[in-house]
């Protein structure tokens, strides 16, 4: 009769020297198979698995890759994985999905490393410092010139093809109001590049960022409850910019229109130096001089544009000046910023030989 024969017949099987064998194969064969799923996990989170879809860790080396406009995250994940950043798009994918600020990713060049995790080349690619070669950052109180010569810096492209775009300033969609003056409207701010913009998209860019702007802070409407037009706001705002440090900005605000509602001069050494083309605002008697409708110590009222490109912040005090009666403000100490106000021609005088007492001990 056959084993198997004896176990179907019911007869009963002969004793085992052991009694508790079967029962030890058991726990022994359980045991065998815990430790060899706790290895094959081990293994797996750590990448060796030929089946695990991610690297582990930061990863090594430099890859740069670019994403285009309107690419989705999937898209992105495509070009890390045949870039080799990344070891599957779904790596990258769930990591994005579990983080709300992977929507911010931009268009542009990121400088990314080979064989990183998913969540490293997310973390990475929200990164500023990833992106440091392609963005162009514009600081609040930038002149045109200035706007552009950044503008070439960070594209590379030729600052001629710049000067023709504001060459025709209505395709650059400044405001009606504007009347193609193209001074003020760069709007400060950091813009995400790709690499195939050219002279005119940018420039459009900063004004329809500007636009933006206005929309949020409804300058238009404010502007005229003040009784100013909204290119007077721009105007004042820029001086803001030029003259002071923005805590200060809401106070001279209120100089600026104190100094206006009293037919006097502004008397802004900013205005003067934007007719020199200079950064400088401590100007020499002959600089001071000059014949320029932006000689605001020459010429009563606002000067004829802007002298830069003001951001919100002086933009929002323009709009919502400080109620004072201030007419005059010195900043005694240039080194940071710290800013004095007097109603009186007197305690002007008193201020005045504060700075140049600080100036002397310098």
């Amino acid at each position: 009769m056959t084993f198997m024969n004896e176990v179907l017949s019911g007869e009963e099987l002969p004793p085992s020297r052991n009694a508790n064998s079967w029962s030890k194969r058991v726990v022994i064969g359980v045991g065998l198979i815990a430790a060899l799923v706790f290895v094959f996990g081990i293994y797996s989170v750590l990448g060796g698995g030929s089946d695990s879809n991610d690297y582990v860790g930061s990863g090594t080396g430099n890859v740069e890759i670019t994403v285009n406009r309107g690419e989705s995250l999937t898209k992105i994940g495509d070009t890390l994985q045949a870039a080799g950043v990344v070891k599957s798009v779904e790596s990258f994918t769930s990591a994005a999905a579990s983080n709300e600020d992977s929507a911010t990713i931009g268009p542009g060049k990121y400088a990314m490393k080979s064989q990183m995790s998913g969540e490293s080349a997310l973390l990475l690619m929200l990164d500023p410092a990833s992106r440091a070669a392609s963005r162009l950052v514009l600081p609040e109180g930038l002149r045109l010139g200035e706007t552009v010569a950044l503008s070439v810096s960070a594209t590379g492209l030729p600052v001629t093809d710049f000067q023709q775009a504001l060459e025709n300033p209505d395709a650059l969609s400044l405001p009606s109001w504007a009347e193609n003056r193209p001074e003020g409207f760069m709007f400060p701010a950091t813009y995400d590049l790709v690499g195939d913009e050219n002279a005119q998209a940018i420039l459009t860019a900063l004004v329809q960022r500007f636009n933006q702007s206005a929309t949020n802070i409804d300058l238009e409407a404010r502007a005229a409850q003040l009784g100013r037009s909204p290119y007077e706001i721009l105007t004042v705002a820029s001086l803001l910019e030029g003259e002071v440090i923005p805590e200060d900005f809401s106070k001279v605000a209120a100089v600026v229109y104190n100094r206006l509602e009293a037919k006097m001069p502004l008397q802004f050494d900013s205005t003067v130096s934007y007719a020199l083309g200079l950064d400088e605002l401590q100007l020499s008697a002959d600089q001071m001089d000059t014949e320029s409708p932006y000689n605001t110590y020459k010429v009563t009222g606002l000067p004829p544009t802007p002298i830069n490109s003001p951001g919100e912040s002086a933009l929002e005090a323009a709009l919502s000046p400080a109620k004072g009666k201030w007419l005059y403000f010195v900043t005694v100490n240039p080194d940071t910023g710290e800013t004095k106000f007097a109603k009186s021609y007197d305690k002007f005088l008193t201020l005045k030989a504060e700075y140049q007492a600080f100036m002397d001990a310098r």
